[in-house]
């Protein structure tokens, strides 16, 4: 049975998986690939299209394919509590020293469709929002992006519709209108980006990289949405983590108690 592009990509992706092929290392070329498989120009050439599009590796003009650099991947690790400094209430010790890399844009808009059942809204909703750009204070690298959407009702006429909103940012204005104490809840799922949110970001324009996606709720204690705050970074930059505890159906047998006192 004549090899198929899966295959020879799956092989190739195992080599780089395992280390025989590093990251700046060229891999064959194509005409040595279709000797070693036993295969033709255009499934080899099939086979490297995949492995580009899935990031691990890209074409350099005059080089050849190379195994693409990859950066190291950073935990953000998401322990289910809400924290506070100086500045306010933050939920990654992670990101706690990022900071706007510039001003943030408010503006009213239309709650985009995914996400309006989420904040109780029906299609074509009026909210504010407020996108911000979030990065290391010096290096000025851009980590995240953050997009806040608040009901238009809740926000209009208020501090929430400033660019400035005082000390605390919004959440403390909520507490300040009655909304206290908040709640949150969020998900986390992945999509990719938007040539506009590639840019922001500073991805690789010749690969796919997926966003990671974090999307939490802020409510009042009666479970009243107040606002959605989306949260993209990198998936290839940043991975979500956090300890898992043993529920009491799961505790520890006799046996296994016997053994921890031995």
């Amino acid at each position: 049975m004549p090899v198929s592009y899966r295959d020879i990509a799956a092989d190739l992706r195992q080599q780089i998986s395992e280390g025989r092929y590093m990251p700046g290392d060229k891999l064959p070329m194509l005409t040595e690939l279709q000797t070693t498989y036993g295969a033709g120009y255009q499934t080899v050439r099939s086979a490297i299209a995949l492995l580009e599009q899935e990031g691990l590796v890209i074409a350099v003009r005059r080089r050849g394919t190379i195994v693409r650099e990859r950066p190291e991947k950073k935990r953000i690790t998401r322990s289910r509590q809400v924290f506070r400094d100086e500045i306010g209430y933050f939920f990654d010790p992670t990101a706690q020293p990022w900071v706007a890399l510039e001003p943030p844009t408010v503006r009213w808009g239309i709650i985009p469709v995914d996400l309006a059942a989420l904040m109780g809204l029906s299609t074509g909703a009026e909210v504010l929002v407020r996108d911000r750009v979030m990065g290391d204070p010096e290096t000025r690298k851009p980590k995240q992006l953050a997009t806040s959407y608040l009901p238009a009702d809740l926000a209009r006429g208020t501090q929430l519709a400033e660019a400035d909103t005082g000390p605390g940012g919004i959440y403390d204005r909520l507490e300040e209108m009655g909304h206290r104490p908040l709640r949150w809840s969020e998900g986390v799922s992945a999509r990719m980006p938007s040539p506009e949110e590639a840019e922001a970001l500073a991805l690789p324009a010749d690969v796919g990289v997926p966003l990671l996606r974090v999307v939490r709720l802020t409510m009042s204690p009666s479970g009243e949405v107040l606002e959605l705050n989306d949260t993209r970074m990198s998936a290839e930059e940043f991975e979500i983590g956090y300890s898992i505890r043993r529920h009491s159906s799961a505790r520890l047998s006799d046996v296994d108690d016997d053994e921890e006192e031995h």
